[in-house]
């Protein structure tokens, strides 16, 4: 984790797109590029939203986004309501979406592989974290609002 999360998306996601100008992906039908490229914009548009939302919501509350620092308060309210991570989550739908509409494959590949490292290796330390913080608080939140989605 010495790598700031939001920037093993970004690494991960030029690393696919230089891999998906090496070796691309097209697709032969306008009607489906059309598809993608409005589920791209629609992933791109909820990600950012997402993303800043839960960022504005730590500022808003003066406690950090930053998993080695201590949080000063336990963040229940927003994009928090529905999701433990919705800064996480916003960052992989901005990203797919742009991938998505360039069809850049391999980018979500990639994406896909970092979201396996934040859920298996990041979440875990910051859960352990916020567990240990707040305690049984934060147990019952964790019962009620699901990881990602």
């Amino acid at each position: 984790m010495n790598i700031p999360v939001p920037w093993v998306f970004v690494i991960a996601y030029v690393i696919g797109i230089g891999i998906s100008l090496l070796v691309p992906v097209t697709i032969s039908s306008s009607k489906l590029v059309t598809v993608f490229q409005a589920l791209g914009i629609l992933m791109l548009g909820v990600g950012a939203i997402l993303a800043v939302w839960g960022q504005w919501v730590f500022h808003k509350e003066h406690t950090t986004t930053v998993p080695n620092e201590t949080t000063s308060t336990f963040v229940t309210w927003g994009p928090y309501r529905f999701s433990r991570n919705p800064m996480y989550l916003g960052l992989f739908l901005f990203f797919a979406g742009f991938s998505v509409i360039f069809t850049w494959v391999w980018s979500i590949l990639l994406l896909l592989a970092v979201v396996y490292y934040v859920n298996s290796v990041v979440i875990p330390v910051e859960e352990k974290q916020l567990q240990r913080n707040f305690g049984e608080a934060y147990g019952k939140y964790c019962k009620r609002v699901r990881r990602w989605i």
